[in-house]
């Protein structure tokens, strides 16, 4: 009865040697999925967004103008650009 026990738990140690490699490993793949398909719903939100604002940039005048004055700041004949800069709060400028 002892021996049969005994030869049971080897048994049952060596399986779990066997295929224990195997089991974490493929806890590790699909963590890495999950993390993969996070990334990837965030990635096809973004490339939407920023096609949305290439089809915007393409026909709305408007806004062309805006990135224009605001990114590359150019301006009208006959304006006169005005820069402001903010105070680093430099003592004495409260």
């Amino acid at each position: 009865m002892l021996r049969k026990a005994f030869c049971l738990f080897g048994i049952t140690v060596f399986l779990v040697i066997l295929f224990l490699p195997g089991y974490t490993r493929l806890q590790e793949l699909k963590d890495k999925n999950r993390d993969l398909g996070v990334k990837i719903k965030r990635l096809t939100i973004e490339n939407a967004l920023l096609e949305e604002e290439l089809k915007r940039i393409e026909s709305d005048p408007i806004y062309q103008e805006r990135l224009a004055r605001e990114k590359l700041g150019v301006v009208r004949k006959g304006e006169v650009p005005v820069k402001i800069v903010p105070d680093n709060g430099r003592p004495g400028n409260q």
